[in-house]
């Protein structure tokens, strides 16, 4: 089984949950009078208990795949090209990347600026005369080039990941045990 086959299994297998969960609490009771939707009583019962017993095997299986992926996603490693640099990481190290990592990453380059601060006039001695007036300019403690481009690079590594990690859930096996 491929990655993306996992993943769309555990959805579907919670949507099958969710799907008896709607039955079990629609049929788990009614009032002695009713006649029960299954027949009999002890008919009824046996369905609840079908219904929490195949849920109980969905969220096995579930656990199951979980694992299996999450054991594949450590064990492969995805080579991905950033700013014309090869980058190697696990898929899961990846998975960190993209969900928040390079986020992390481009806001603390934006974090980057000139304050606002403007040149502006100071008097250079305590006469104050004319001759004494110097400008005051801004100084910039980063590359404003730099900062620029790394912005960019991070802002674009979320759909570069996402890009090659498309791929490669759908060609690599998922490690079972």
């Amino acid at each position: 089984m491929r990655i993306i086959e996992g993943l769309k299994k555990v959805q579907d297998l919670q949507r099958k949950i969710g799907d008896l969960k709607i039955k079990i609490q629609e049929h788990c009771a009614d009032m002695d009078i009713d006649t029960p939707v299954f027949k009999t009583e002890a008919d009824q019962r046996e369905m609840i208990k079908s219904w929490l017993q195949s849920i109980h095997d969905s969220v096995k299986e579930i656990m199951r795949l979980r694992i299996a992926i999450q054991r594949t996603n450590l064990a492969t490693n995805v080579t991905i090209t950033i700013s014309g640099k090869d980058v190697t990481h696990s898929i899961a190290e990846w998975i960190h990347r993209r969900r928040d990592l390079a986020e992390n990453e481009k806001t603390a380059w934006l974090c980057l600026s000139s304050k606002g601060l403007r040149p502006k006039n100071f008097y250079n001695d305590p006469k104050k005369t004319e001759e004494s007036i110097q400008l005051s300019k801004p100084r910039l403690y980063f590359d404003m080039a730099e900062k620029n481009n790394r912005v960019e690079e991070f802002a674009s590594e979320p759909s570069l990941i996402d890009g090659k990690l498309e791929v490669i859930n759908a060609e690599t096996d998922l490690i079972e045990n």
